[in-house]
């Protein structure tokens, strides 16, 4: 069974004067091990699909499955909060906590024992390549590409199995931007994580296994609307 699926979705947005349909009828399955990137131009709809995909939203008609359950049924908060792990261009950091304190913060969340949370938070800083050195500075003192970092461990804390980004390089440079890329896609293959990742960005079509174009709403093959 697909860990993520859409069923036939689709979305609109509605003004005072007209109706835009910004998904049509997508179907798809995201598999564990695997990561993927949707790509489209502006307003082609990607963000929208990818928070569908993050039960920020319900689609209009057909289904986003979870494990074979729609989001439609359940509660999204604790969707959002257990299983859909997202990650966003803008870091969205707590700028008053340390990097330590913004990784842990989940697992308080949940009420796990301090001292548990804090040895959980260091393993997820190394296996993210944050150095020891920078777990007590707040997230201003440290580089954008270190900021990407401790947002991608902090969504390490769920149990969960599905890693969401949005544009997670759109304000990194070159060199950080693959290297970010490098380790989402390295939990994608070296510990079953399924990894959806909505970008402008070009070179991360070399390193996924699977690419998504959003053309006018719907999947295409390529970037120019062709099945």
């Amino acid at each position: 069974m697909s860990l993520l699926e859409l069923s036939d979705v689709s979305y609109s947005y509605n003004s005072r004067y007209q109706t835009v349909q910004v998904i049509k009828g997508v179907s798809y399955a995201f598999e564990q091990g695997s990561a993927y990137a949707i790509l489209g131009k502006s307003g082609s709809g990607k963000s929208t699909l990818l928070s569908l995909l993050a039960g920020l939203d319900l689609p209009h008609s057909g289904q986003v499955l979870f494990e074979g359950e729609p989001t439609s049924s359940m509660n999204l908060d604790k969707y959002r909060r257990e299983h859909a792990a997202m990650i966003y261009q803008s870091f969205r950091l707590f700028p008053l906590l340390t990097v330590l304190e913004n990784i842990m913060y989940p697992m308080e969340l949940r009420r796990a024992p301090a001292k548990q949370a804090r040895e959980k938070a260091k393993e997820l800083a190394a296996k993210v390549s944050l150095p020891e050195s920078l777990l007590d500075r707040f997230p201003g003192m440290i580089s954008g590409g270190e900021q990407q970092r401790v947002a991608i461990a902090r969504a390490l804390t769920m149990d969960s199995r599905l890693m969401l980004a949005d544009e997670p390089t759109g304000n990194l440079d070159q060199d950080n931007s693959t290297k970010i890329i490098d380790i989402l896609v390295k939990l994608a293959h070296e510990e079953n994580y399924c990894v959806i990742i909505a970008t402008h960005d070009l070179e991360i079509v070399k390193k996924v296994d699977r690419v998504l174009y959003i053309v006018d709403g719907a999947i295409s093959k390529d970037r120019y609307g062709n099945l």
